[in-house]
């Protein structure tokens, strides 16, 4: 199912997160929830594009620049210099767009 960012944002109401969010997409959620270890381990272990985004952006979070430029690097992006929230909910956006 596709979610728009206002169902996914509903949903951040909920206890867990919707049926049919994706790896990414639930760390985000997660993330949100201010879970940083639950969202973590939702994408700790992809390699795959959306995966890699939203571990950069958790460890830019996490306060290490190293391992979060790193994960910048392999997704062909730099560090982006806007503030977190603006980030995430970037992510969001364009993990649902996908």
């Amino acid at each position: 199912m596709k979610y728009t960012v206002q169902q996914f944002t509903e949903s951040l109401a909920s206890d867990e997160p919707p049926a049919g969010l994706d790896a990414p997409l639930a760390g985000l959620w997660w993330d949100a929830k201010g879970d940083w270890d639950r969202a973590h381990r939702c994408v700790d272990h992809l390699e795959d594009r959306r995966g890699m985004q939203v571990h950069a952006y958790l460890h830019r979070k996490e306060g290490d620049p190293g391992n979060a430029a790193y994960w910048y690097r392999q997704v062909g992006r730099n560090t982006p210099e806007l503030p977190l929230e603006a980030e995430h909910d970037l992510l969001v956006k364009e993990l649902l767009a996908d």
